[in-house]
């Protein structure tokens, strides 16, 4: 699993994809909390927090994540790759496995950046240090169990398809359904079980820096069938 892991590692810096995933997602964050007016900008916000970057980072994610992983397996299978994959000491899981630690470890070195944000905030309160530490971590820890069902969703929906532009679209339209589609259907019919389907629901409910069992089962929950989907769907 180890090799795989930096086999993904060291194809994504060897060429521009991670650094470009890396600059974007940075961009993009810090036009919208920095530089656009609007009620994504936390100088005209007035309040000493980050809730605004946790509300828009989960959004570019959405999209960012399956540029990410949409080549997993596809360009494998574009590039008849596949077979010599297999022919490793590896098992299908440990291949999966590998494919999927790698990405997250991209997205990852893509937020740490973002903690200057935190220190940016925290010496523009007033008074200084005025932030809410216990909502700021429970919103990072939310962010990550975020990234790994997004990075799950998008390696299976590698598996689906060949063309890299297939699986970026499905992956897409699966993270849309599980963060916000199920809040919809919820609203639609007036029914809070589908809204607790909902990767948004579990994501604001740590974003109150309470860390509930449920929250954390349900993301491991959802990352870990669609690992099993991505398994299933290997063989």
């Amino acid at each position: 699993m180890l090799a795989i892991l930096k086999k993904e590692i060291n194809t994504f810096f060897s060429s521009p994809i991670g650094y470009l995933v890396i600059a974007l997602f940075l961009l993009l964050n810090g036009l919208f909390l920095w530089v656009f007016k609007g009620d994504f900008n936390i100088l005209d916000y007035g309040f000493s927090d980050l809730s605004s970057f946790f509300l828009i980072a989960p959004w570019i994610l959405l999209f960012l994540i399956p540029s990410v992983t949409m080549r997993s397996f596809s360009d494998e299978k574009k590039q008849g790759t596949m077979e010599l994959l297999l022919t490793k000491p590896l098992s299908n899981l440990e291949i999966v496995l590998g494919k999927y630690f790698g990405a997250v470890i991209l997205i990852i070195i893509a937020l740490l950046p973002t903690l200057l944000y935190v220190y940016t905030v925290y010496q523009l309160g007033s008074p200084k240090g005025n932030l809410d530490a216990g909502s700021t971590m429970g919103s990072y820890f939310g962010l990550l169990f975020l990234v790994a069902s997004y990075t799950a969703i998008g390696v299976f929906a590698s598996t689906i398809s060949e063309n890299q532009i297939v699986a970026f679209l499905i992956a897409v339209s699966l993270c849309f359904l599980f963060y916000i589609g199920f809040e919809g259907i919820a609203d639609f019919i007036s029914s809070p079980f589908f809204e607790q389907l909902g990767m948004s629901y579990h994501f604001k409910s740590m974003s109150r820096g309470v860390l509930d069992t449920r929250d954390i089962i349900y993301f491991v929950s959802v990352t870990v069938f669609f690992i099993s989907l991505t398994k299933s769907n290997f063989k």
